[in-house]
């Protein structure tokens, strides 16, 4: 498991330097790199990959669509750090960006990451047809914005320091997380042009995978240690977040958690053998440095 993150996560990132190197240089290219090239594990990307192995499709062309997702999971983390956001100083064991180059810096870095995402999917790089490719940019686009990442960034703030509902919470991180995994796990579909029945199936892994994730990365904030977790750990609780474990519990909450990777485990049954990949990392993200 270790050995395939590395390699998709070096093969990504070397992807990504070729593409921005082969760009008109400016002065927003240092940190727009640093947000990016900040480490991270690229479990986006692999699990990109273990749907795209189920379906045959190529490695390279995976590769490129997994860059085009980092650049976007990258501008998140700059945006989400921000004073006027969750205010973070530390990402991945480093300054946060905007304490690197400043906020008015980091937002537009973040811009940048943003729409350079939609420039590799539409790039000549990726060799697929126009249809296509405006359909992976439609879809990645409705997983980023007010229906998405954004979307959910603006529930999780709104919500701080309020009681809220297990279903408003759960909608919460699957805007703010489960889209961008969402997409990972439809891509593979749209790109074997499968019916919208067996996309949307697919779509509805993908959230319950970014849930997943959501909820270990909230059980490593209440347990976890600041060099493992890479920030400040216990912010959840002093900032008043909206969590599943502010609501039920740590313990229901890892027991929540293990229900959600059974299910995932049980819908992807079907696919045999093809899907164990796609199994060792729902485990992976289950089990991770709790």
């Amino acid at each position: 498991m270790q050995n395939k993150l590395t390699k998709i996560a070096a093969d990504t990132n070397n992807f990504l330097k070729r593409f921005i190197k082969k760009q008109k240089k400016t002065q927003l290219i240092l940190p727009m790199n640093y947000g990016l090239f900040s480490g991270g594990k690229k479990i986006r990307s692999k699990i990109l990959f273990d749907v795209g192995s189920i379906f045959n499709i190529n490695y390279n062309t995976l590769i490129k669509i997994g860059a085009a997702v980092e650049c976007i999971h990258a501008y998140s983390l700059i945006h989400d750090d921000l004073p006027c956001m969750d205010n973070d100083s530390i990402r991945r064991g480093k300054p946060a960006t905007h304490i690197k180059f400043g906020e008015s810096t980091a937002v537009l870095a973040g811009n940048s990451l943003l729409t350079l995402a939609f420039e590799i999917l539409s790039s000549k790089d990726i060799n697929l047809n126009e249809k296509i490719k405006n359909n992976l940019i439609n879809k990645i686009s409705e997983c980023s914005g007010h229906l998405g990442i954004a979307g959910g960034q603006f529930l999780d703030l709104s919500f701080e320091h309020k009681k809220v509902s297990k279903k408003q919470i759960i909608d919460m991180e699957i805007k703010k997380t489960g889209k961008l995994f969402s997409f990972c796990c439809s891509a593979p579909l749209i790109i074997k042009n499968k019916k919208t029945i067996e996309i949307k199936s697919f779509e509805k892994i993908g959230s319950d995978i970014g849930l997943l994730f959501q909820v270990a990365d909230d059980l490593i904030d209440y347990k976890g240690s600041s060099k493992i977790a890479g920030k400040k750990t216990r912010k959840d609780e002093k900032q008043g977040k909206a969590t599943l474990i502010s609501l039920m519990g740590y313990y229901n909450a890892v027991k929540y958690a293990e229900k959600i990777s059974f299910n995932l485990k049980k819908s992807i049954k079907k696919y045999g053998s093809k899907s164990e990949n796609l199994k060792q990392t729902i485990d992976y993200i289950l089990y991770r440095d709790k």
